[in-house]
């Protein structure tokens, strides 16, 4: 069960890195749905999506913080 509440927890951090220092929350992010992913457990799709979202809220978070010119850390 740990492991599901961890990916959503990641889930909804990528969606934040994508507005809110994406240097920071994005790379916890990331660290979080990895730890959800090695965990494992009947929730390995959950955080295979983690992965991937949180992945992509940080990038996507990265390029709209440079392209404003708003602070990456």
């Amino acid at each position: 069960y740990i492991a599901g509440f961890l990916a959503a927890i990641a889930i909804f951090a990528g969606f934040v890195a994508v507005v809110y220092y994406p240097g920071r929350v994005g790379a916890a992010a990331i660290f979080v749905a990895l730890v959800a992913a090695a965990m494992g457990g009947f929730q390995s799709r959950l955080a295979t999506w983690a992965v991937g979202i949180a992945t992509v809220g940080w990038i996507t978070g990265m390029v709209v913080s440079v392209a404003f010119e708003r602070p990456v850390f």
